[in-house]
């Protein structure tokens, strides 16, 4: 890179997903080792690197938002945008106040070749690779500032699910080497990295395009020494297989009592409108052997509110069955709609209004999952991995199921893994318990 490079500094937005994490850190890396430094707090950078999301309308307003704000803010700085929103609306992003490069999906990670082209001519550029033009996949392996690795693992997705622009967003399925992916783990380990979050679009089609399998990786992984914890960031319930949690309770080394599973409706006609590849009763069953295997795990479950289709009826039953299910926390969302998907083709159109009402009624039933799910734990002692404190005076932390807990900051024990007396519900914070070490592990 150009020797104008050497004094520059850059700051990083990302907006959506730990996948989005994960490919961020990965430019900053490439981009430190070109001689581009991260801005320090309240620096002003030379350039603004937005990693955008667009898997709903909010996403996207989220972006622009943020991307005028950068313009005027700091008003010399050079504006890459990439991510999701930069490869469905290449045009429009360009069109936004101070943005100088738009990189699509394909581009992203290969960000330090434009920046040096910009550099030397500092002509405005939009680079996007037709999305199902993409056979390419870039790992990384990166934490940025945080405590916690992000290991990509797998790109793209083939299922098509009617409300969803992903697959146009990101392109086919596509899979890392297994050899490369626990190379890169040894390298986490060797930098100190604790824990690994396993990050992708779909990641239980690891491996479908390449003759590999996810869980052949997943043993590979658990057998990388110095990484204590692991933990799988989303896996479709069709994909996570019953061997799958059988090993997690019974035989892995490392792999935390920790599952994110997307559900979206809990109505078989709705799921069926929507593509999705299971019924209620298959992810039932998966919830049920989860508990009868692993009863203290955490339990996230995305579902969606007001998605066509979902009249009345299809409503209380999708709302009766997430009562129904033993899972520690609904992560909610309003049905966006997305131009360019097939569920626009539907009927039943859900009105705002409604919709809100229904994102009201199923968050207060997860807020009294949470609790109930915390109380449970409340009293017990568990293994807490301590994160870089942000502020002063306290330390957060992970226990191995996924609780928050906060401590008085001892910064001896950061980066590590000690046992946690659980005590208290946060009085202010109702997603975070106040803990007390009583050793180290």
């Amino acid at each position: 890179m150009t020797d104008q490079s050497n004094s520059l500094k850059a700051a990083y937005f990302t907006l959506g997903c730990k996948l989005n994490f994960a490919e961020t850190s990965t430019i900053g890396k490439i981009l430190s080792g070109k001689g581009i430094i991260r801005a320090a707090k309240g620096e002003v950078p030379d350039l603004c690197i937005v990693n955008t999301c667009s898997v709903t309308e909010m996403a996207d307003k989220k972006g622009r938002r943020l991307i005028r704000s950068l313009a005027s803010r700091y008003p010399d700085a050079t504006i890459v945008v990439t991510g999701c929103y930069a490869q469905l609306k290449p045009d429009a992003v360009a069109a936004l106040p101070g943005v100088d490069i738009v990189l699509g999906s394909n581009e992203k990670l290969k960000m330090a070749e434009y920046v040096e082209t910009w550099l030397s001519d500092r002509q405005k550029r939009t680079e996007v690779t037709p999305v199902f033009s993409i056979s390419e996949f870039h790992p990384s392996c990166e934490r940025g500032d945080r405590t916690r690795f992000f290991l990509k693992v797998q790109d793209g997705c083939n299922y098509f699910c009617t409300y969803c622009t992903i697959p146009y967003a990101r392109g086919k399925s596509r899979s890392g080497q297994t050899e490369d992916l626990v190379a890169m783990a040894r390298e986490a380990a060797t930098s100190g990295g604790k824990e690994i979050v396993i990050t992708g679009v779909n990641i239980g089609e690891y491996g479908k395009d390449n003759g590999q399998d996810l869980f052949s990786l997943l043993r590979r992984l658990d057998e990388v020494e110095g990484i204590e914890r692991y933990r799988i960031s989303s896996i479709e319930p069709n994909l996570l297989t019953e061997e799958i949690i059988r090993w997690i309770a019974e035989e892995s080394r490392a792999f935390m009592p920790h599952f994110h599973i997307p559900l979206q409706s809990g109505s078989d006609k709705v799921l069926k409108l929507m593509n999705r590849r299971y019924d209620t009763s298959l992810f039932s069953s998966r919830i049920k052997q989860i508990r009868e295997m692993i009863p203290d795990a955490f339990i996230g479950v995305d579902i969606i509110a007001g998605a066509r289709g979902a009249t009345a009826g299809e409503w209380e039953k999708s709302l009766a069955f997430a009562e129904s299910l033993d899972v520690s926390r609904y992560h909610v969302f309003p049905y966006s709609e997305r131009p360019g998907t097939k569920a626009l083709l539907l009927g039943d159109v859900v009105s705002q209004e409604e919709k809100h009402r229904r994102v009201a009624m199923l968050t207060k039933v997860s807020d009294h999952k949470m609790e109930s799910f915390m109380q449970k734990n409340l009293g017990m002692v568990r293994p807490v991995l301590w994160e870089h404190p942000s502020g002063e005076g306290m330390m957060h932390g992970l226990t191995d199921n996924y609780l928050r807990v906060s401590s008085p900051l001892d910064m001896s024990v950061i980066n590590s893994v000690s046992a946690v007396r659980l005590e208290s519900i946060h009085s202010e914070e109702h997603d975070l318990i106040e803990g007390s070490q009583v050793g180290k592990i």
